[in-house]
């Protein structure tokens, strides 16, 4: 992703405003906000590369907003931001000359697509080129990290909060990661602690050691499963994270074509892998980033 697109946020909640400033912000973008048509005009002048533009505002509407960012810089893309049961509004917009739409409340992971995506058709030098890797990256500065040394239990807190939007209105989400990145001592990326390591934590030895045949019948009674889970949840929660967690991802290039990520997750069974520069982790690529991509070349057919 370029580093420079300025997007100009108007929405007339302050809430949204303010935790969408930072989320965008820590993406990478330098990120304008407005609270009305009327202030997003005035910030027009700051030439932004794309604006999101919320559709229902008090005084000057999002409608009314768009025709005069068309008539004052034709070429900006304006994304329309609306709620579920104002879609015949949304596709006026389109008829209007926005660039595209999303539904209220929007996941960050796909505003950022559409923003550079915008961005993109506005020059038309690079409406033909194919995203590389970095440019779909979550940057391991937005991923959650913990040390090796950490407790399974601080590390279930950390995973858990971030299930919990850092940053979640009405409009916006931002999604948890389902995986934490493990830095050693030396602030070197060792491993992958995910929700499946937990469930194998939590597996006692002997579920997959030999039995005799005839253990099979109390193995599976609801008397031999009851309280297991609980009880072994407690005991892994004072282990060190170094103790369950998954090895490093393997690595891509963060200039990396995305049919090599795509082949690489496909050809190991990974469903994310580190994104290196210089060699230095910068960055997490999922499996939800390329299907993001998918989406989006569909949707420009």
């Amino acid at each position: 992703m370029r580093k420079n697109i300025k997007v100009l946020m108007v929405d007339d909640e302050e809430k949204f405003r303010e935790t969408t400033e930072k989320i965008l912000n820590r993406r990478g973008f330098d990120t304008l906000i407005a609270a009305s048509g009327e202030e997003a005009l005035d910030r027009m002048g700051e030439n932004p590369d794309v604006v999101v533009l919320d559709i229902k505002m008090p005084g000057m509407d999002g409608h009314q907003t768009l025709q005069a960012i068309r008539k004052k810089s034709p070429l900006t893309p304006v994304i329309m931001l609306t709620g579920h049961g104002a879609l015949p509004s949304a596709k006026e917009a389109l008829a209007a000359g926005a660039f595209d739409y999303l539904m209220k409340p929007c996941d960050i992971d796909l505003l950022v697509s559409k923003i550079t995506d915008a961005c993109r058709h506005a020059q038309p030098s690079r409406e033909v080129e194919e995203k590389i890797v970095e440019e779909v990256m979550i940057s391991i500065g937005d991923y959650t990290t913990v040390n090796q040394n950490e407790t399974v239990g601080e590390a279930i807190v950390k995973l858990r909060e971030s299930f919990y939007s850092r940053g979640s209105t009405s409009r916006i989400m931002e999604t948890g990661h389902r995986s934490i990145v493990v830095f050693n001592d030396q602030s070197r990326v060792i491993g992958i602690l995910a929700i499946i390591d937990l469930l194998n934590a939590v597996m006692p030895g002997y579920l997959s050691a030999p039995k005799p045949s005839t253990a099979d019948s109390v193995q599976y009674s609801p008397m031999f499963w009851s309280g297991m889970f609980t009880r072994e949840i407690r005991k892994i929660a004072s282990k060190k994270i170094w103790e369950i967690m998954s090895p490093a991802p393997r690595t891509i290039g963060a200039k990396a074509n995305l049919m090599e990520a795509a082949y690489t997750m496909i050809q190991f069974n990974d469903r994310r892998l580190a994104v290196t520069d210089a060699g230095q982790v910068v960055g997490i690529i999922r499996e939800q980033d390329l299907f993001f991509e998918i989406d989006r070349i569909l949707a420009d057919e």
